[in-house]
């Protein structure tokens, strides 16, 4: 089994930080690609920020300049700095890898978080 453990939201003001953790626990030989997504009350999830085993990121244009994205592969673990945040930055954040479980297993399984809510007030 492969557990994704998130922490780091909460409730700030306009022009704040926040710092999400996300770090997988379990089964784990490879972790590919690591990803945050967002989903706002009403909308769908959408892409936040990606970043693969050669630290290449990649992130939406909404976020670009403020937010960043970093791992640590020792820990397992994906990380998403949030800067100068906005209220239309207000979501459920969750983490996203996709994991190879063993020598014996063939491709990676997608993993997701349980999420975590950010707040930005105005």
């Amino acid at each position: 089994q492969v557990q994704l453990v998130e922490s780091g939201g909460g409730l700030v003001q306009a022009g704040g930080s926040l710092r999400l953790s996300c770090a997988a626990s379990g089964s784990i030989f490879i972790i590919n690609t690591m990803a945050w997504y967002r989903q706002a009350p009403g909308k769908q999830r959408g892409l936040v920020a990606t970043i693969n085993s050669s630290n290449s990121t990649n992130y939406a244009d909404s976020v670009k300049g403020r937010f960043t994205i970093s791992r640590d592969n020792a820990k397992n673990t994906v990380y998403l700095q949030m800067n100068s945040l906005k209220p239309e930055d207000t979501a459920v954040y969750y983490c996203n890898m996709n994991i190879r479980r063993g020598k014996s297993y063939i491709g990676y399984n997608s993993y997701w978080g349980q999420g975590t809510q950010v707040t930005v007030s105005s």
